[in-house]
Parts: structure tokens; sequence; C-alpha cells
């Protein structure tokens, strides 16, 4: 697989076996490991103004992504996505 980049569109089966395309909407390496801010095409695709969910995942080695589990390093990734992301 290619380096994950914005813009990239992955498909992920949810708890109930669906389908969920989600869009990358950001990089970011932390401490060694590389992360990406993913939301949900159909959620970015609405017109509202209505605030869009937006989760991070690990990039694993053959550019795999997986769930980070643990809250230590959610809040390490979140905050260090916080201090690149413009602010309104």
């Amino acid at each position: 697989m290619d380096k994950i980049e914005v813009g990239d569109i992955f498909t992920l089966f949810d708890e109930n076996d669906e389908e969920q395309d989600i869009e990358v909407l950001g990089t970011l390496s932390v401490e060694g490991n590389e992360y990406v801010a993913v939301g949900f095409v159909e959620e970015l695709e609405q017109q509202t103004e209505e605030d869009v969910d937006i989760f991070f995942l690990r990039v694993e080695e053959g550019e795999e992504l997986s769930e980070i589990v643990s809250d230590e390093e959610f809040a390490k990734v979140s905050m260090a996505f916080e201090g690149v992301t413009p602010s309104e």
C-alpha cells in the first residue's frame, strides 16, 4: 500500500458488519508513530453546520490502520492534532 495521505478514502466495517467509508483529514507523527485523523465520508459530504465526528487511527507497518485503545495514547494524539489544527 502507498503512503497514506490527506484525502485518501478507506472502507471500514462497523460493529454491525456494515461498510463505512472514511476520509483521511490529516496525518501526524507523535513519538515516532504515525497517526491519521479521519471522518465519515457521508458526514463530511453533508452541507450542515453541525460538528463532524473526527477520530484518530494509528498507522501500522504495511500502512494498515488500527484503533487507538489506550486512553493515554489517545490523549497524546488528540492534543498533538489540536496543536496543528487552525483555530476558528
